[in-house]
C-alpha cells in the first residue's frame, strides 16, 4: 500500500512525458495530382484510443510526422483550403512506424473513409525483424491465458513447455527481454520469465528479435517481447468471462507414474472502460483470478494434500491529454498468489513434505509523451517492480541448528529432522545393508507387500524468503531536420537499479541422507548420517538468525541513433553505450591489503564494474525501397548482455548462505562439518571483457498480390567472452590441450583468500567459450476483412562451445553465470566434448496460424507447429575418472555435445468462437472452445542421459497431453 500511495502522489506531482516505446508513429507525405509537395496541409489523427485528436502539418517538402500515437484504429484528416478533404482509416502497431502517402486535389465533394490496404504495410525506414500481433489474433488463436503463451506465435523461436527458462532464439533462454507495458519483468538478477502477468489485458504485441537499432536500449541477445494493455476508449466497453479446464477434459498422460492426481483449472476475467473525462481522461480497469486444483493425489507413500493455488490480480490504467500534445499514462498492476501443498508430486514422496508459498508482484508506471513541434518530440517514463516471494514447509521442524556438537541428529525420528532420504540396498555391501535395513522397514514405501527405499519422507527442506525490486527512469529526445535529406536523430538515457533480499533458511537438519559408513571424515572416522543445511541456519554468537542477504546491480545506458532518409533509402547509425556496476555484500574496500578488501559483515561494496568505453555497441542499418513500398535491407549490430546475475552469485555475503554438509556417527553425534567452498564469495579475474554478440543480417520485404505481404531473411551471430565461475587452477589441473593458457585466472588468488576467505572458485572469461547461430527464414502473412493467416519456416543452427541452457540435471532452472555446473572441475571444462550442437538448437522450425471469421457470427482458429527435436549427450564421470572422485555424471559430456537428437515435434491447436448478439451491437455473448496438441502428440524430451544411473536414454518430460478448455464470455 506504501507504494501505491507514493506512486498516486507521483502521478499527481510528475505530469511529465514519458517514453516513446509503448507507442507508434505515422509519417508519410502529401503532394499534388503532378507529384509536386505540399507544404502546410492540416493532417489530423484521431482514434478512439485517444482522448483528443493529434494535429500537425506538412512541411516545404510535404512531409508530416505524428510520433508518440498509442497503438489503434485511427482516421487520418488532411485537409487544405483549396483542397478536396482526403481521409484514411489505418491501424497502427505497437513500435511501428507506418508510412503513409496521400494524394490531394482540387476541391469537390469530400471523399469517403478509404481504408488502406488489409495486408501489413511494410515499415521502409526500419530492418529490425520485428513482427506485430494484434488483439484480434490473440483472442481469436488457441494461445493460452498468460504472457509466456504469446512467445509460441514468434517465427524461428523454439515451441516449449519449460516452467522457468525461456526458450532458444539464437542465444540462451536467459537471454531474452520480457516487457509488461514496456516494464523488463525479467526476474531481477536472475533473467527468467518469473513474473506471470496474464494476457487478457493485452491489446498488442511487438517482438524484435534481431536487426536492433541504437533506440530502445535493446541489449538482449535472444528476442525482446513487447505489450502494450488495454486502454479505455471513448464509449464504455467491458467483459466479465469465465473459462475452465477439468480433469476430465484432460488426455491421459502416456508417461507412467505411481504419481496420482487430477487437476482442475479456471479463469475468471472482468474488465471495465471507458471516458472519466470526456475528450480528457480515459480508464481502465480489470480483474483477473486463476486457480488450480489437484485432488485425490496419491503416490507410493499413499494419500497427497490436495494442492490450491490462487492468484488475485488487479490492474487500473488512467490515459491523460491535457494538451493535444501532451499524451499521459498511469497504470498499477497487483497480482497475489497464494498456493498450499505444492510438492510432493514425485511417486515416492510423502504428503508431510508439501510447501505453502505467497508471492505478490506489483508493477507501478508513469508514462507520457510531448510532441514540442513538428520537428521535436520528448518523452521519459518510470517504473516500479517489486516481486516478494516465500515459502514454508507445512511440516515445520522447530529447533535450532547448531555446529558445535551440542546438537545432536535424533536418529530415532528421522522423519522428524528434516528431509530424510530413505536408503536403498546396494549390491555386495552386506555391512551397509544391513544398517539401513532397519530404516527401509519404517521409512520406505510399500510395492507389492515389500518395503522399499530411495523415497523421500519428513518435511520441506527449506525456508524461503526472497523480494526483488526494480526502478527505472528512462528518458528521450528526437529531432526531426533536414529536408532533401532527412535527419531523425534519437537521443536517449536510461538507468536501472536491480534489487534482491535473500534469508534462506533450513528446515531442521535440511536434507539427511544415510552413507552408512560406506564413508569417512577428514580424520578417517566412519560417518553414517549426512545432512546439508543452509548456514543461515545456524544461530550467531548473539543467538540471533544471519540477516537477509542483499545484492544490488546498477545499469546505465546512453544511446544515440540518427535515421538519415533520402529518396529510397533509410540509413539508421548509431550506438548504445552502457555502464553496468555489480555490489555484493560482507567487504570493505582496503587499499593496504593485496586483496584491496576487508571482511565487513553487512557492508555493501562493488564487486566489479563495466566502463562505457568497454560496452559500446554500434548499430547500422540500411534500408533501400526501390519501388516505394517494397525493401531490401542489410544490418549489423552488437548486443552486450547484461551481466545481471554475479552480484548474488559472487558476493561475499554468499559465505553465510552456502551449503554445509554435517556428518554424524551411528548414534546422530556430530563428527564433522563440511562447508560446500564453491558457494562462497568470488574474486574476479583482472580485466574482464564484456560479453558481446555480434550480428549480420539481410533481408526483404515484399507486398505480393492479393494483401500478402513476404519477408525473408538470413542472419547470423556470433557470442563470445562468456564468463562463468571455475576452478582457479582449472587450465592446468584438468590439462587444458595446446592452445590454452596453462597459468591460473588470478595468480596471487592464495594471497587474497589468507587476508579475507572466500572461493577456490573465481569469476573468469572462460577461454575458447562461444557460440554461433546461423538462420534463414521466410514469413508470409495475409489478412482480410474477417481472417488472417501468418505462415513462416526457419531453418537454424544453434552450436558452440557454452551451452547455458544445459548445465543442471532437469535444465528448466534459473541457472545463470556463477551458478551452474559448467566449468566446475572435472568433465565440465569447455575442453571436454563441449563443442557441438546446443540444447536450443531446432534445425526446422515451421508455424502457422491464424482465424477465419464464419458466416454465423462464428470464427475458427489454428495454430500449428513442425520443429526438429532437442540435442543431447551422454554424461559420464568415469570419463575423467583421473581427475575426481567423485560420483556424479552431472554435465561431465562423454561424447561431442548434441551428438544425439529426440523426435521431431508438431502440435495442432484449435479455438472456435460463437457469437449471440443481444439488444443490437451492444451486448455480445460468446462462448469458446479450444483444443490444445488436438492429435495428443506427448513426445519426449528432457533425456536421462547420465550413462550410471537407471533409465538412461528415457525421457524425463513429455509435451502435454490433448486437454480442452471452455469459457463463456459477456462482452458489453
Amino acid at each position: 500500500m506504501r507504494r501505491f500511495l507514493v506512486f498516486l502522489a507521483g502521478t499527481m506531482l510528475l505530469a511529465l512525458p514519458a517514453m516513446a516505446q509503448q507507442t507508434g508513429t505515422i509519417e508519410g507525405r502529401v503532394s499534388l495530382e503532378d507529384g509536386a509537395a505540399l507544404p502546410g496541409a492540416l493532417v489530423e489523427a484521431d482514434s478512439d484510443v485517444l482522448p483528443r485528436p493529434r494535429s500537425t502539418v506538412t512541411n516545404a517538402a510535404g512531409d508530416y510526422r505524428l510520433p508518440g500515437l498509442p497503438p489503434g484504429q485511427y482516421v487520418l484528416t488532411y485537409t487544405m483550403d483549396g483542397m478536396a478533404t482526403v481521409k484514411r482509416e489505418v491501424t497502427l502497431f505497437l513500435q511501428q512506424t507506418l508510412q503513409l502517402n496521400v494524394t490531394m486535389g482540387p476541391e469537390a465533394v469530400e471523399e469517403s473513409i478509404v481504408v488502406v490496404g488489409e495486408a501489413p504495410l511494410i515499415d521502409l525506414s526500419s530492418a529490425e525483424l520485428k513482427n506485430s500481433i494484434a488483439d484480434d489474433v490473440i483472442d481469436n488463436v488457441p494461445i493460452g491465458q498468460e504472457y509466456r503463451d504469446i512467445v509460441k506465435l514468434i517465427p524461428g523461436v523454439q515451441y516449449t513447455e519449460d516452467a522457468v527458462r525461456g526458450p532458444s532464439a539464437g542465444g540462451s533462454g536467459q537471454d531474452n527481454v520480457y516487457l509488461f507495458d514496456g516494464v523488463n519483468v525479467n526476474l531481477p538478477l536472475f533473467g527468467v520469465l518469473s513474473a506471470e502477468p496474464s494476457n487478457h489485458d493485452i491489446d498488442q504485441v511487438s517482438i524484435i528479435k534481431g536487426g536492433a537499432q541504437a533506440t530502445g536500449f535493446n541489449r538482449s541477445a535472444g528476442f525482446t517481447i513487447n505489450t502494450i494493455s488495454k486502454t479505455g476508449t471513448d464509449q464504455y466497453r467491458g467483459e466479465v468471462s469465465y473459462q475452465i479446464q477439468t480433469d476430465s477434459m484432460t488426455g491421459d498422460r502416456d508417461v507412467v507414474s505411481d504419481a496420482e492426481f487430477d487437476r482442475d483449472r479456471d479463469w475468471t476475467v472482468f474488465n471495465i472502460g471507458g471516458p472519466a473525462i470526456n475528450d480528457r481522461l480515459f480508464f481502465y480497469a480489470s480483474y483477473f483470478r486463476p486457480t488450480i486444483y489437484l485432488e485425490n493425489r496419491a503416490n507410493l507413500y499413499g494419500d497427497v494434500p490436495d494442492l490450491d493455488s490462487t492468484r488475485d490480480e488487479l490492474f487500473g490504467k488512467l490515459t491523460f491529454t491535457p494538451t493535444d500534445s501532451l499524451l499521459l499514462h498511469a497504470s498499477y498492476r497487483d497480482s497475489d498468489r497464494s498456493t498450499e501443498h505444492s510438492g510432493a508430486g514425485g511417486s515416492a514422496t510423502a504428503g508431510t513434505a508439501t510447501t505453502g508459498s505467497e508471492a505478490t508482484l506489483e508493477i507501478a508506471i508513469l508514462e507520457g509523451s510531448w510532441v514540442i513541434n513538428e520537428k521535436s518530440f520528448l518523452s521519459f517514463k518510470y517504473t516500479d517492480f517489486a516481486n516478494d516471494t516465500a515459502s514454508r514447509p507445512d511440516t515445520l521442524f522447530n529447533f535450532p541448528i547448531r555446529t558445535d556438537g551440542t546438537i545432536a541428529l535424533d536418529v530415532n525420528n528421522l522423519d522428524m529432522q528434516g528431509l530424510f532420504q530413505v536408503p536403498s540396498l546396494l549390491d555386495g555391501e552386506d555391512a551397509y545393508n544391513a544398517f539401513i535395513q532397519p530404516l527401509i522397514d519404517r521409512y520406505g514405501f510399500a510395492e507389492n507387500g515389500i518395503q522399499n527405499g530411495g523415497g523421500l519422507v519428513g518435511g520441506a527442506t527449506t525456508i524461503n524468503d526472497q523480494d526483488f525490486f526494480r526502478e527505472s527512469f528512462e528518458i528521450g529526445f528526437d529531432y526531426l531536420f533536414g529536408d532533401r535529406v532527412s535527419h531523425e536523430l534519437h537521443i536517449g538515457y536510461q538507468t536501472s537499479e536491480e534489487e534482491e533480499d535473500l534469508a534462506r533458511l533450513s528446515n531442521g537438519w535440511g536434507f539427511v541422507t544415510v552413507p552408512g559408513g560406506r564413508f569417512t571424515t577428514a580424520d578417517g572416522t566412519p560417518y553414517f548420517y549426512e545432512a546439508r543445511f543452509e548456514q543461515m541456519s545456524i544461530l550467531d554468537d548473539s543467538g540471533n538468525l544471519i540477516p537477509p542477504i542483499h545484492s544490488e546491480f546498477k545499469s546505465q545506458s546512453f544511446e544515440i541513433n540518427d535515421s538519415i532518409q533520402w529518396d529510397n533509402w533509410t540509413v539508421n547509425i548509431g550506438f548504445i553505450a552502457s555502464n553496468d556496476e555489480l555490489f555484493g555484500q560482507g567487504l570493505r574496500e582496503n587499499s593496504a591489503n593485496v586483496s584491496g578488501f576487508e571482511l565487513a559483515a553487512g557492508n555493501i561494496y562493488k564487486m566489479y564494474e563495466i566502463d562505457f568505453e568497454d560496452q559500446i555497441q554500434p548499430r547500422l542499418g540500411v534500408i533501400w525501397a526501390y519501388n516505394g513500398e517494397d525493401t531490401v535491407y542489410a544490418n549489423f549490430a552488437r548486443y552486450n548482455p547484461a551481466s545481471s546475475s554475479l552480484p548474488r552469485a559472487a558476493s561475499w555475503a554468499r559465505n553465510l548462505r552456502r551449503t554445509i554438509e554435517a556428518r554424524f556417527d551411528a548414534d546422530g553425534n556430530l563428527l564433522e562439518v563440511d562447508p560446500v567452498r564453491s558457494s562462497s564469495g568470488k574474486f574476479f579475474q583482472d580485466d574482464l571483457d564484456p560479453r558481446y554478440t555480434d550480428e549480420f543480417l539481410i533481408g526483404t520485404s515484399q507486398r505480393l498480390p492479393r494483401n500478402i505481404t513476404l519477408r525473408a531473411h538470413a542472419r547470423h551471430r556470433y557470442s563470445s567472452n562468456f564468463w562463468e565461475d571455475t576452478n582457479n587452477n582449472a587450465r592446468s589441473r584438468f590439462d587444458a590441450p595446446a592452445g590454452f593458457p596453462q597459468e591460473d585466472y588470478i595468480p596471487n588468488l592464495g594471497d587474497f583468500r589468507a587476508e579475507v576467505g572466500g572461493s577456490s572458485y573465481v569469476i573468469a572469461e572462460l577461454d575458447n567459450a562461444f557460440t554461433k547461430y546461423y538462420e534463414a527464414g521466410v514469413e508470409a502473412e495475409w489478412r482480410g476483412g474477417n481472417a488472417f493467416v501468418k505462415g513462416s519456416y526457419v531453418w537454424s543452427h544453434y552450436y558452440g562451445t557454452f551451452d547455458q541452457d544445459n548445465t543442471t540435471t532437469d535444465n528448466d532452472q534459473a541457472i545463470f553465470m556463477g551458478s551452474s555446473n559448467l566449468a566446475d572441475g572435472a568433465g565440465r571444462q569447455i575442453w571436454n566434448f563441449r563443442y557441438g550442437n546446443l540444447k536450443g538448437d531446432r534445425r526446422h522450425q515451421l508455424k502457422v496460424y491464424g482465424y477465419y471469421g464464419l458466416k454465423w457470427n462464428a470464427s475458427l482458429g489454428a495454430f500449428a507447429i513442425y520443429q526438429s527435436g532437442q540435442p543431447w549427450e551422454a554424461w559420464d564421470v568415469e570419463v575423467y575418472r583421473q581427475y575426481t572422485s567423485s560420483t556424479s555424471d552431472t554435465t561431465r559430456y562423454a561424447e561431442p555435445a548434441g551428438s544425439r537428437t529426440t523426435s521431431a515435434h508438431y502440435q495442432l491447436d484449435l479455438n472456435y468462437t460463437q457469437n449471440f448478439q443481444l439488444g443490437g451491437e451492444r451486448y455480445n455473448l460468446q462462448l469458446v472452445l479450444d483444443v490444445f496438441n488436438l492429435f495428443d502428440k506427448q513426445t519426449g524430451y528432457n533425456i536421462q542421459n547420465k550413462v550410471n544411473s537407471a533409465g538412461f536414454g528415457e525421457a524425463r518430460s513429455f509435451f502435454d497431453p490433448r486437454r480442452l478448455q471452455l469459457a463463456v464470455r459477456f462482452q458489453f
